[in-house]
């Protein structure tokens, strides 16, 4: 892994495969980290011809923390309807990752974003149309209000406060239950694995109050459907049939909104990128991105 400064900030990645082949650069969402990205997936995206980066967006793993900032209260905009006030938004994420494909001297790029990476990826495509190729957007939504919200137990597993407790062992079984809220029926995760990534995740960089603003970067960031309609790359979205967090139908908006936009829906599939999933998330983005040289 390397860290580079870019759009000021200190960006920690790791890329994958040749400097000289077609770029995939992927995005993660709220609170996660690059490992999020499993390496199965890295590796099969390489072994199909490209090059991948990943990264830790702002606020999150080992990039540069903004707590200066301070703390959204996000709980209380949301009782009292009062607009969020974020300390940045979507597209200044954007404009990170784009300043980290700078860096690395990469002109053009596939795009993929998953959770709230789907819409910093969205925003690159509309924005930054030169820099990218094609655009994968993975359970991810055009927040648009009247979209179903999540169910209940989704929502209060993201949305819980964190345990009374902070040592090591309760806060990475707080981050087991959230997970697993969100968890594909149909593929489950490996215990031991799950576990043990939420293990290296607290370790190399825990860090609630990144989280939180990240969080009301995303919910202020506003309705983007009108910015969807300005993306002329190819695009593929897929999401979960059983995502709890994001329905299905925040997906198919996406796809509605995008100019020949594709649409694919995976049974048992909920918000996570399951390892058992990875083949058929390789193949995907590599036809969406081959379909570019067509």
């Amino acid at each position: 892994m390397s860290q580079i400064t870019a759009n000021n900030l200190q960006i920690e990645y790791e890329a994958f495969g040749p400097a000289e082949a077609p770029a995939i650069l992927l995005i993660m969402g709220l609170g996660a980290q690059l490992s999020r990205w499993n390496i199965e997936l890295c590796e099969a995206l390489v072994d199909r011809g490209y090059r991948v980066i990943r990264f830790d967006n702002r606020d999150c793993g080992l990039s540069s923390k903004l707590d200066e900032a301070g703390v959204p209260n996000i709980g209380e905009a949301l009782r009292s309807g009062v607009p969020i006030v974020a300390p940045y938004t979507l597209a200044d994420m954007a404009a990170d990752s784009v300043a980290l494909l700078d860096v690395l001297a990469i002109e053009r790029a596939h795009i993929v974003g998953a959770s709230m990476g789907g819409a910093i990826a969205q925003i690159i495509a509309a924005l930054y149309p030169q820099r990218s190729l094609s655009l994968t957007c993975i359970m991810s939504t055009s927040s648009n209000p009247a979209l179903p919200p999540p169910t209940r137990e989704a929502s209060r597993a993201l949305l819980a406060p964190l345990p009374t407790t902070r040592d090591k062992e309760s806060l990475v079984e707080d981050a087991l239950r959230r997970q697993l809220a969100v968890a594909s029926p149909d593929f489950p995760s490996c215990p031991e694995r799950l576990r043990q990534v939420l293990v290296e995740e607290h370790e190399r960089g825990f860090h609630p109050r990144g989280v939180a603003r990240q969080l009301a970067a995303f919910l202020g960031s506003g309705d983007r459907r009108a910015l969807l309609r300005t993306i002329n790359v190819p695009t593929l979205v897929l999401h979960g049939a059983d995502d709890p967090l994001i329905p299905v139908a925040c997906g198919r908006d996406v796809a509605a909104h995008i100019p020949g936009a594709q649409m694919r829906v995976i049974a048992g599939m909920a918000h996570d990128l399951p390892v058992a999933l990875t083949e058929v998330f390789a193949n995907a983005i590599a036809g969406i991105a081959q379909s570019r040289a067509r």
